[in-house]
């Protein structure tokens, strides 16, 4: 991971292909990648390698470029700063370090990471340090998004919510999958 330039053209060069609506696989030059992604090793890696800026503005043109050939609703650190600054509703999602920390535990468990929550909680203020600090992209909430606390939501909770927004907010698109008008990317930004 030290050879930047290597680094960028790798991710200039990505085929990355998502299934349609975001539901399927995720392919990384033909190959599925959609539980690999998912790893810690993996999580941590894209969260160095996002402070590359070449590699993070390969990033971004790889994030707008699906986002376009798709209805998505779409999930990241900078998505609703800085790959779609106008998408119809941005929502920034947060919760207690401690919640998240165990959220990600569940999730190592069950693809048999196992781990601390010490361990966890550490990773989880590093990278929210790492990704709050990087010269390209920064982690921060955009002036117009909405922010959802969810501390102790379900997943369908939060879910529930967002679609909420969409409504209330008479975004073009519901995510739900129930067509409300056109094709405007709707984003959340992660915790």
């Amino acid at each position: 991971m030290h050879d930047r330039a290597s680094l960028a053209r790798i991710a200039e060069e990505a085929d990355i292909v998502l299934s349609e609506r975001g539901r399927g696989p995720v392919y990384l030059d033909g190959k599925d990648v959609s539980e690999a992604i998912r790893a810690r090793k993996v999580s941590d890696a894209a969260s160095v390698m996002s402070t590359v800026p070449r590699v993070r503005r390969a990033m971004v043109e790889q994030q707008r470029r699906l986002g376009h050939s798709i209805d998505s609703v779409m999930e990241g650190r900078d998505i609703g700063t800085v790959v779609f600054p106008d998408a119809d509703l941005k929502v920034f999602l947060v919760a207690s370090i401690e919640e998240r920390a165990r959220r990600r535990l569940r999730d190592l468990e069950k693809r048999g990471e196992p781990t601390s929550l010490a361990d966890v909680l550490e990773e989880i203020g590093e990278r929210d340090r790492r990704d709050s600090t990087r010269q390209d992209s920064p982690l921060v909430k955009a002036e117009d998004a909405v922010e959802l606390d969810t501390t102790g939501l379900t997943i369908e909770e939060q879910v529930d919510a967002v679609i909420r927004l969409t409504r209330e907010r008479g975004a073009t698109h519901d995510p739900a999958g129930n067509e409300a008008g056109g094709g405007t990317e709707h984003t959340e930004e992660s915790e």
